[in-house]
């Protein structure tokens, strides 16, 4: 298969293409390094992306910005950043892509475990998560040719929590939570939020 994987020099990207590009054609996009880049908030920018990297099998999005901060310190500037990259940005990716997509292909977006399990600064974050969560459930009843789509629900990330000096106990390696977006894009399902936790491992 020929996989994109948007966000794929990240921390969680970059171990979704270690661990993919063994049995498949894997293109890592980075946001802001690599050779293609993109900005997830402008739809043209994803529509040039589609033009130059051409037809796929599967396309998988580990990116995403949105903002965390107490509800009564967020913004309608924190709102909107993160309602036009994590969840729009991600939107589009399917929008936009659908026409570059083979028969068949797949889809695999990234939501997060603060949807169902918020805290105290994530109402921003939670909202767009949820609202991807949401998203996927329908557009699986019409996507056309066969296609599939999930959202990947990650937890905290035991590499993110050591670089930000918390403990890591409560987070899983991303070698392991990489292992959700193989079996979205290698699996049949459709239509489901995929929670690494929940894998054997």
């Amino acid at each position: 298969m020929r996989i994109l994987v948007v966000g794929g020099t990240g921390t969680i990207g970059s171990a979704v293409v270690a661990a993919l590009s063994s049995r498949h054609e894997v293109i890592a996009l980075g946001l802001n390094k690599g050779v293609y880049q993109l900005d997830l908030a402008s739809p043209d920018s994803i529509a040039a992306f589609f033009q130059t990297v051409g037809r796929f099998d599967a396309l998988i999005s580990a990116a995403g910005r949105a903002a965390f901060a107490a509800l009564d310190k967020l913004t309608d500037a924190d709102f909107q950043l993160s309602l036009s990259n994590k969840l729009m940005g991600q939107v589009n990716l399917l929008r936009l892509g659908l026409p570059f997509a083979n028969d068949g292909a797949s889809f695999t977006l990234t939501s997060g475990v603060l949807s169902r399990e918020p805290m105290k600064g994530s109402a921003a974050i939670s909202l767009v998560n949820a609202g991807l969560e949401g998203f996927i459930r329908a557009a699986a009843l019409e996507l056309p040719r066969g296609m599939r789509i999930n959202v990947v629900s990650p937890p905290w990330v035991t590499e993110t929590l050591l670089a930000r000096k918390m403990d890591p106990s409560i987070g899983l390696p991303a070698a392991t939570v990489a292992q959700a977006y193989v079996a979205s894009v290698e699996g049949s399902v459709t239509g489901q939020m995929i929670d690494p936790r929940t894998l054997p491992h």
